[in-house]
């Protein structure tokens, strides 16, 4: 009995031993393992960032971008697979496309049951959390700890909302005092300083700025304010017949038209409140009321986007002042691109290089070069791999995209992919449901222009239309080239890749037409 009390007493020791090694090993792995903090602002596309060689890089406030830059690699070529707000954070957490994720449209929502990279990271042992925008209707999963914006939010004295409070809807939260940019970057830093720092973290950091009304806080009101901007050379395009385009688009006027209606208390939306007025066009001819309609609406972006920027400064600064930055993976981006002016547009939606490129620049010591561009055709549907590849972690096989790490860690030219596919599902007559590739030279769409009874989507249909563009000659897309003979070849061999990649992202809906159709 004696000796069977010993044998016993040895394994116990030897299997509790085991265990607190292994639990230490854990430990260890979960220290080696990079903190990953993904930083994603509302619309803050390419055009305004100060670093992608635009007529507007003379004029931002980017003083903590252009450290990532300079500490990190940016993407020349990071693209949405769907260029709307809903749509493109749900792609970017579940690593899916919208006919996979089933979020077509600003009008569906994320259920909490969905697989999403959150989920996974949190069971690898990560802490998880969601500071800021969501507009993903649904409560959050996945988070340990998460507080959001009900729907778009506010800018000025926000509501928030948590576990403790959450209801569905637009219900529950509590109103903070403040500018939104700045609680929400506070917000983030106050979340890291209480967290347990034995265990790596994720943590999504999300602006609501730069979306419309574009609002700012007091300290930027007089940034730009006697500067008058550049414009794009495609300012004044007004109609679609001089480009070839075949659909109308957001005419920057609607935003004027916006502004009055505001200022003369006709908006009824009491949470949109437009800064900088008032604003007067009488006696102004077509192109005047253009060019100040530009003037206002950049300046206001480009005030907006100086709050995040102060921001993302203040969350470097508390990962240098607590030693953590080494070991901090940071990323910076946008959920699209945006309009702004070129085309005679604003808002995003369209497969426009503006639109739909998402610039993104990720900083990590210890892996990511300094000082580095890639060219490569990478999607969001990407990043969530990315994510689990530097965790260590194996994407689940619902995850449609691939890790990039390579191209960032090295100064060989790879290729992540051939070509990007696209699809906006939210039609509208004068924005017409589309799809289409880009390769690294040029640019096919399909105009299907058909709502196929997708929540928030228009019942009137539009004439199928193509576009072709040569990104070499043209990077603007100023010309529709789709029925120049010169391009034929290259027209056909796209048009033959669109079905292959349509069918590679396992997309059903819409039957594209035979060319000898068209």
């Amino acid at each position: 009995m004696f000796y069977l009390f010993i044998k016993n007493h040895k394994t116990i020791v030897i299997t509790l031993f085991s265990l607190l090694l292994l639990n230490s090993c854990s430990n260890q792995n979960n220290n080696n393992r990079p903190n990953i903090l993904f930083i994603m602002a509302d619309d803050h596309t390419s055009q305004a960032w100060g670093i992608y060689n635009g007529i507007l890089d003379d004029y931002v406030k980017n003083d903590a971008i252009e450290y990532l830059a300079n500490n990190g690699t940016v993407l020349n070529n990071m693209f949405c697979t769907n260029s709307i707000c809903v749509p493109s954070r749900a792609s970017i957490l579940t690593g899916q496309y919208s006919h996979q994720n089933g979020v077509y449209t600003l009008g569906d929502n994320l259920s909490p049951d969905s697989l999403n990279v959150a989920k996974v990271l949190k069971k690898s042992g990560y802490q998880t959390a969601l500071i800021g925008k969501w507009h993903l209707k649904k409560e959050p999963s996945g988070f340990d700890y998460y507080k959001i914006l009900p729907g778009q939010g506010k800018y000025n004295n926000p509501v928030f909302k948590t576990k403790e409070n959450w209801e569905e809807g637009y219900k529950g939260g509590v109103q903070e005092v403040g500018f939104s940019s700045d609680i929400i970057g506070d917000s983030s830093i106050d979340w890291l300083k209480k967290r347990d720092s034995k265990d790596p973290f994720f943590l999504m950091t999300h602006f609501k700025a730069t979306h419309e009304p574009f609002d700012y806080p007091k300290r930027h009101n007089s940034f730009l304010k006697n500067v008058t901007l550049p414009e794009p050379q495609s300012l004044y395009d007004f109609l679609p017949s001089k480009s070839g385009r075949s659909f109308d688009g957001q005419h920057l006027e609607i935003l004027t038209t916006r502004w009055i209606e505001f200022q003369n208390k006709q908006n009824i939306n009491t949470d949109i409140k437009y800064p900088g007025m008032p604003f007067s066009i009488e006696g102004l001819s077509q192109k005047e009321i253009r060019s100040k309609s530009y003037q206002k609406f950049v300046k206001d972006f480009l005030r907006c986007a100086a709050s995040i920027d102060d921001n993302l400064q203040k969350i470097i600064n508390y990962l240098k002042e607590s030693n953590q930055l080494q070991n901090t993976i940071i990323i910076y981006t946008s959920d699209q691109g945006y309009f702004l002016g070129e085309h005679g547009f604003f808002d995003k939606r369209m497969m426009y290089e503006e639109s739909s490129r998402m610039p993104f620049v990720i900083s990590y010591p210890k892996k990511v070069l300094k000082s580095h561009r890639i060219d490569d055709l990478v999607l969001n549907l990407d990043i969530p791999s990315l994510f689990l590849d530097y965790a260590g972690i194996k994407p689940p096989v619902s995850f449609q995209g691939r890790s990039f790490r390579k191209s960032l860690e090295t100064n060989e030219k790879l290729k992540t992919r051939d070509y990007t596919y696209y699809r906006y599902w939210e039609h509208s007559p004068a924005r017409p449901a589309h799809l289409g590739i880009r390769s690294s030279k040029n640019k096919l769409i399909y105009y299907y222009g058909d709502g196929l009874n997708k929540n928030s989507t228009s019942k009137a249909k539009t004439p199928i239309a193509w576009e072709f563009y040569d990104l070499v000659n043209d990077p603007y897309e100023l010309k529709n080239q789709f029925n120049n003979s010169k391009y034929k070849n290259e027209i056909i061999k796209m048009h033959s890749e669109l079905i292959k990649q349509k069918e590679l992202a396992k997309d059903s809906e819409t039957i594209i037409p035979k060319l000898d159709e068209i």
